[in-house]
Order: C-alpha cells, then structure tokens, then sequence
C-alpha cells in the first residue's frame, strides 16, 4: 500500500526541521512518497489552511513568519535583495518600500504573494555579486552590501528604468567603494550621474 502523509507529523517535521518554503519535490523527498500522494496532500492542505501557495511549486507554512527577504532569496533563484528594498533597509531612503526589489541573472519577473510582491530585475552575470548573507529575522539572506545597492540602483537609474529618488542620503556610504562598484558597469554615464549627485547634495549642504 503507498505510503500516505499525515498532517499532524508533517507540519511538526518542517517546524523541527527549520523549513520555511518547500517544493512538491522536497515534501516528497522529505517523507519518501509518491509525487501523486503529494500532490494530493497539498491540494487537500491548501483547502485546509496548512500550507499557502506563493507560486507554482512553491508553498510555506500558512502559520509560519519566514522574513520576506529570505522569501525574496527563494521564490526566483539565483537572486539577492538590492535597489530600493536595500536602500530603504540601510536608510540610504527615508521611504518604506512595500515591493521587495532584488536582481537576478534570469529573465525579470514580479510575482504576487499572499505574503507580498516580489519583483526582479536582470543583471549581468559579471555583476551579480556584491552581496553577503546576513541573520534577519533568524533567516540567512543574501543582501547586497550598501555600496553595491547603491550602485545597483544607479545602474537602473541611468538605464532609465527607475526614477532617481531624491532624496539620497549618502553619509553612510563610502564613496570610493561605490565608485569601486560602478566601474564594474563600465558605463562612463554611470560615474557622470554619481558625481552630479554628490555634487547636487554639496550644494544641498551649503543651502541648509
């Protein structure tokens, strides 16, 4: 007889466990079951409040808080989190941002989650690095580093892809490190754009 899954030593396993996201793969994997009896227990505790569907093949612990930057990492991977969703977490922008920005070397997506709206932006392989794991929310997440954020985000912004946010605030960044990023993109419009903004915030100073 094929094996069956039980609801009550499934969900205490992935709490045990540390699983906050799985695949129909990995729930299989995990309790050594058929694809059809998995199939069939998630669409059974999907109806029952147990599990929340992100998107397809990607499901969580409808009770469980997994922080949305790790949601970010594993919803579209490779990835790691930067643009505003970065700048905003390091107050480099006063606003908060409710769509998570990361970037990837896969095609652009945005997907809408009962858990939030997660957005990604293609970046060239030469450049996707620049990001480390931090501890949030006792999740590990790859985060670009402040200078790489930046430089990201203005990357975008000379593309005319975003808006340049005006109010920057550039007194946590290390300039050199930035410009270290930037010339990575080798787009000479990109170090003119860092410097018309360092000098606008001068001239900002000066007023104030």
């Amino acid at each position: 007889m094929p094996k069956k899954l039980n609801r009550l030593q499934v969900e205490e396993t992935l709490k045990s466990k540390g699983i906050l996201f799985f695949s129909p793969q990995e729930l299989s994997d995990i309790f050594d079951v058929t694809k059809t009896a998995t199939a069939s227990f998630i669409a059974s505790n999907l109806k029952s409040g147990l599990f929340l569907k992100l998107k397809a093949n990607c499901y969580v612990l409808k009770d469980s808080q997994p922080s949305l930057y790790f949601l970010a990492n594993k919803l579209y991977q490779p990835s790691y989190v930067s643009l505003e969703t970065a700048l905003s977490f390091y107050g480099v922008i006063p606003e908060t941002v409710y769509t998570l920005t990361s970037l990837t070397t896969k095609p652009t997506r945005e997907f809408f989650t009962p858990k939030g709206t997660f957005s990604y932006q293609k970046i060239k392989k030469t450049v996707f690095f620049g990001y480390l794991p931090l501890k949030i929310e006792n999740n590990l997440v790859y985060f670009a580093s402040i200078e790489k954020a930046l430089a990201d985000y203005l990357y975008f912004v000379d593309l005319k892809k975003i808006s340049l946010n005006e109010r920057l605030d550039l007194k946590k960044i290390n300039k050199k490190e930035l410009l270290k990023w930037c010339l990575l993109f080798n787009r000479p419009s990109l170090l003119k754009l860092i410097e018309q903004i360092y000098v606008n915030q001068r001239n900002l100073n000066k007023i104030n």
